[in-house]
């Protein structure tokens, strides 16, 4: 938090009430501001350390005064305290700011007209008094008064983890985890932190540590670091780590010897911290988190049991007249199948687990169909799920029949248990699960735990794909593994390879270039500065593609670009997109959260898994439009795309990210009508082509690149990275 060297003088203070927020990097929570000082009129800069703070509180700020070529004369922010106004315009600011819950600008009136200069005194001592303002039943004093107490305890959280050098935005989610425990959890657990709350990683926690006094070489200390680097690796899709890379990595975050982290390492192993295993054919040992090693080894087994089980609810395809069947089928849906589909509905109905698997235009989906026909004509009970509600609704249109997402038929908890499982199976004959490239190894594992003995699995996914966000690669391990039958479609039909969007995607996978001459719906708009990229991609979601092909830039336009950070990434392509589609209005609401502002008719994306919001959880990725923003009762309102509304509190937006323009990772499951890429040198490490190839198979109808040839060609050429390491295949194998 220094802002500049030590030859320094000591800080200056500088009490000001925060007026408006001009810039905020929600990478570094550097920022700059308007203040006012009550000494005149002029507003005054100030520049550096102020996340967390929101515009009406008043602050004592602590920093130097500089002067800058450009700006002028500013005052350097080291750090920042909030204080409560004295005036009564500042408490009417204050109260009118919509910091506390149940006081908007109304009510902060009448409550300041009413009680003057004592509001504040009354509302900490005398809160029931709050009843003799017309307007204010025992309801609303009731939540303000509990408001007030809750801001209190969070200022307190504050003013204490400011003590230890730690940002202000992360009190308000440590106050709703611990609540009167916060501050004894931090002094004596902080590594808890890591673990327990959303957004504080190892790197936060070590801080507060080594602040509250705990040594660097502490066993402690060491056995946090080395599962954080665990975490970290399944948040890279790992599912474990080999002992030797874990120990190097962990000791470079730590920067402790090896020895000790092997030590640790040891240690926690006994303590059953963490799983250690050998695999007969690999020299390294695998060291895995509990939760994923269990889940492994339940996946694996629920297949094995499931393909090789005794029972079969779908009995009668056993002895099918297959030539009748299929000559029904034929009348039933007016197309014949190839050859290769025709095994796919045979393996499917025969087979209690089956992977379906091909590239776009080779006709999955219809296989999909006639499998789904086939069951349904025999009286099956058929279940249709996909991991995403884009990719659930899609599927229902395919066949006609219902589908869902995998959270909500298994009716998942607070907390993520689902209230179906082995114990209380699904009442299914066939289960499809599309997009299952997407399955992680937990979501995959909860799924098949729910799957009857007896029942049919088909698993539908483009294996060249990218793999899941989360930890694994469930598709392609069951691929990989002998004792899994699979089908692999590889015609792509006529009318398909007239697609650019198709003929394409197929090159790209191949390693080819794509042809960019003469092609009505793929198109390479070239430029080699990242930044002007950045803008002509703006240019062609925004005004060029509406122009001339009549599609909604909100609705039927997705900007997929290959990383969040730089010029070129989501996050500025975002804010140059929420300019133009939902700028900043006179009187109407807006809110900031870190380095984002959010406004009504926004489009955004959840990005973490919250299972305790709507009927069964909202999951990363979960796309919707902001519909309501309510400063008194500090509520955000999203219709997601499963059309369920979602409230959200002011502190929980971190929750949440726009998705104008979005990564290609967070794009898997979804479709478009049409989909822009920029791809920039700036870009170069994210570079690969089954990130290409995924972000083309995303449009229905029109892809267009905006950047460098350079950039293309090294996209096509690059192989994706190395395999995960995962056992999935292993297990299945033995």
């Amino acid at each position: 938090m220094s802002a500049g060297g030590s030859s320094r003088p000591a800080p200056q203070v500088l009490e000001a009430v925060l007026e408006r927020l001009t810039y905020v990097n929600e990478e570094t929570g550097y920022t700059v501001a308007r203040v006012a000082t009550g000494r005149g009129s002029d507003l005054l800069t100030v520049v550096g350390a102020l996340l967390g703070a929101q515009p009406g509180e008043s602050l004592r700020l602590r920093g130097w005064w500089s002067s800058h070529a450009q700006y002028g004369r500013q005052f350097e922010v080291v750090s920042y305290t909030t204080v409560l106004p004295a005036t009564i315009q500042g408490i009417r600011r204050y109260l009118g700011s919509g910091l506390i819950k149940g006081i908007g600008p109304v009510f902060a009136e009448r409550i300041v007209e009413h009680f003057g200069e004592d509001t504040l005194r009354v509302i900490e001592e005398e809160p029931g008094r709050l009843a003799e303002v017309p307007g204010l039943g025992p309801k609303r004093t009731a939540k303000i008064t509990a408001a007030w107490v809750e801001q209190k305890a969070i200022k307190e959280v504050m003013v204490f983890l400011q003590g230890v050098g730690v940002s202000t935005s992360i009190a308000v989610r440590i106050y709703k985890k611990y609540a009167e425990k916060s501050i004894d959890v931090v002094k004596t657990e902080p590594y808890r932190l890591a673990a327990d709350v959303w957004g504080i990683g190892f790197k936060t926690a070590d801080t507060i540590a080594q602040a509250v006094g705990i040594p660097h070489d502490s066993p402690e200390r060491v056995k946090a670091g080395l599962q954080y680097t665990l975490s970290q690796a399944t948040d890279n899709g790992h599912c474990y780590l080999p002992a030797d890379q874990l120990v190097a990595e962990a000791t470079k975050i730590l920067d402790v010897p090896g020895g000790l982290a092997a030590r640790c390492l040891d240690d926690l192993v006994a303590e059953e911290g963490v799983v250690r295993e050998r695999f007969p054919e690999d020299e390294e040992q695998a060291i895995y988190l509990v939760p994923f090693h269990r889940a492994e080894i339940s996946l694996a087994n629920a297949l094995l049991a499931l393909l090789h089980g005794r029972a079969d609810r779908m009995p009668h395809f056993a002895g099918v007249d297959w030539a009748k069947a299929l000559a029904w089928l034929k009348v039933r849906t007016g197309t014949d199948l190839a050859p290769e589909q025709e095994e796919a509905v045979r393996l499917a109905l025969t087979s209690k687990v089956a992977v379906l698997t091909g590239g776009p235009g080779c006709g999955k989906s219809f296989t999909v169909r006639s499998i789904v026909e086939l069951a349904a004509a025999k009286k099956a009970k058929v279940l249709l799920v996909a991991p995403t509600g884009r990719a659930a609704k899609r599927l229902a249109e395919l066949t006609g029949q219902p589908a869902a997402t995998v959270h909500r038929l298994l009716q998942l908890q607070p907390g993520g248990e689902a209230s179906y499982d082995r114990d209380n199976p699904l009442d299914v004959d066939l289960l499809v699960v599309d997009e299952a490239s997407m399955l992680d190894l937990i979501l995959a594992n909860k799924l098949i735990k729910a799957v009857p003995p007896g029942a049919h699995l088909l698993l539908v996914g483009d294996v060249d794909q990218l793999p899941s966000v989360g930890a694994g690669e469930v598709l392609r391990d069951l691929l990989a593994a002998d004792s899994i039958p699979r089908v692999r479609l590889t015609k792509v039909f006529r009318q398909a390879a007239d697609s650019g969007v198709v003929s394409n995607a197929h090159r790209v996978n191949a390693g080819r270039p794509p042809i960019l001459e003469g092609m009505r719906d793929f198109f390479l708009f070239p430029c080699e500065d990242t930044e002007a990229a950045a803008e002509l991609t703006v240019d062609v979601a925004y005004t060029r593609i509406p122009a001339k092909f009549g599609l909604d830039p909100r609705r039927d336009i997705q900007i997929l670009t290959p990383m969040h950070r730089g010029a070129a990434g989501s996050g500025a392509l975002n804010t140059l997109l929420q300019q133009r589609l939902t700028p900043s209005r006179e009187g109407a609401p807006e809110r900031r959260a870190g380095g984002r502002v959010f406004r009504v008719g926004d489009k955004v994306t959840q990005i973490r898994n919250n299972y305790d919001k709507g009927q069964a959880g909202v999951f990363n990725g979960t796309v919707g439009v902001v519909t309501a923003l309510d400063p008194d009762e500090q509520t955000l309102t999203v219709r997601t795309d499963e059309d369920e509304q979602i409230d959200y509190d002011f502190d929980e937006l971190d929750e949440l990210a726009h998705a104008y323009a979005m990564t290609i990772h967070r794009s898997q499951g979804s479709e478009y009508p049409a989909v822009v890429i920029p791809l920039t040198t700036s870009a170069w490490m994210m570079l690969q082509r089954n990130l290409l190839y995924t972000a083309i198979t995303r449009a229905k109808q029109l892809v267009v690149l905006v950047g460098s040839r350079r950039a293309l060609a090294a996209a096509v050429r690059t192989v994706g990275a190395g395999r995960r390491h995962t056992a999935l295949t292993h297990r299945l194998s033995t």
